[in-house]
């Protein structure tokens, strides 16, 4: 279940509440008991999980050593050709391709 957080426009008071997303919102502020409680804007929590998330993929700093110059904006290209998609690379091969099998023996008679 969410929670929300409410703020009452008349008195100030804020309090979160957790609820149902079914739940009709409420409206009647509990401190000063003005119909002027309503639901506040408030950013969502998550977290990155699974294997292909690192904890240091997103923190100042972390994953991104090899790159000079920090912050800072990658330069614009010199060219005007700005909007050609870069090659793609080959992939690697995970494994030697396998030997071609032997040719059958010859039938001596």
């Amino acid at each position: 279940m969410p929670i929300y957080a409410y703020k009452c426009s008349a008195c100030g008071f804020a309090k979160d509440v957790l609820q149902k997303m079914s739940d009709a919102p409420l409206t009647v502020c509990p401190s000063c008991g003005a119909a002027s409680f309503s639901k506040q804007l408030t950013a969502a929590g998550f977290q990155l999980k699974g294997s292909g998330w690192y904890v240091t993929d997103f923190r100042e700093g972390g994953a991104n050593t090899g790159k000079s110059g920090g912050n800072a904006p990658a330069p614009a290209p010199a060219s005007g050709d700005a909007a050609a998609p870069a090659p793609a690379a080959a992939p690697a091969a995970a494994s030697p391709a396998p030997a071609p099998a032997p040719a059958p023996a010859a039938k001596a008679d």
